[in-house]
């Protein structure tokens, strides 16, 4: 049995390693500071617990989407020429061309290295309630399959709608990835998922540890991992939830 390992270097920006394949999640490595976008000035908190450099190079990151510094700040755009490849949505890799190549939600691309194959399924994302879209654009998700493993979710930005319900049909994931933090910027609306959406996310995917992160260090992020356990723990799931401390390398079975 293959057993991943993932290391939280803060934020959404997670090192996936399995199979002998390393992967970067929405990759973010600047100090705090402010980022104006065109609607909202985001800030981030916390410093990153692994520098650019500590991470090294990957075979790939898994961008959810590039429009927004909390998934893709300025050193996290330093860093993409140092992947094989970028995966990301259709518009995102037009904007960031280079090694960017873009899926389609249930598009699929292999990786093989030393004989090994590992599939990446991009899957279907909302980054708030019904109707964002013009407003926050195009979002991606993926799966990770390879043998020996159970597959791994990584959400990216979205909430709780039918598109992650899909996901759980399709897939049998061992692990979710799954970004948190209950964002909000415009509204009382959330653009990430929060408890509610994260108690439901471990309802449909039974056999699956879920693993939050996109849940510390940026100020827009109103819930945090803390307030995850706590009600995983009042509703007796506690045992589903892993939560990964900053910068070390954890395995979790899948």
């Amino acid at each position: 049995m293959t057993v991943p390992r993932l290391t939280l270097i803060g934020g959404p920006t997670v090192l996936i390693e399995i199979a002998g394949f390393r992967l970067l999640t929405d990759p973010t490595f600047d100090a705090p500071g402010d980022y104006q976008l065109p609607h909202v000035t985001l800030v981030k908190t916390g410093m990153p617990a692994l520098s650019a450099d500590a991470v090294g190079a990957v075979d790939a990151v898994l961008l959810s989407h590039d429009q927004h510094a909390d998934n893709l700040d300025h050193g996290g755009r330093h860093f993409l020429p140092r992947a094989e490849r970028v995966l990301t949505t259709e518009i995102g890799a037009s904007r960031l061309g280079g090694n960017a190549q873009g899926l389609a939600p249930w598009q699929s691309v292999d990786l093989t290295k030393d004989g090994k194959r590992l599939r990446i399924t991009a899957t279907p994302a909302r980054h708030g309630p019904a109707g964002i879209e013009p407003l926050a654009g195009d979002v991606v998700g993926f799966v990770l399959e390879t043998d020996g493993a159970a597959p791994i979710y990584v959400t990216g930005d979205t909430v709780w709608y039918d598109g992650v319900a899909e996901v759980s049909r399709r897939f049998k994931a061992g692990i979710v990835l799954l970004f948190a933090g209950s964002a909000q910027t415009r509204g009382a609306f959330h653009l990430t998922m929060d408890v509610n959406d994260a108690i439901e996310t471990a309802h449909h995917f039974r056999d699956a540890t879920i693993v939050p992160v996109h849940c510390e260090g940026w100020a827009h992020f109103k819930q945090t991992c803390a307030d995850l356990a706590t009600s995983f723990k009042a509703l007796g799931i506690d045992n589903r939830l892993r939560l990964l401390p900053p910068g070390v390398a954890t395995e979790v079975g899948g």
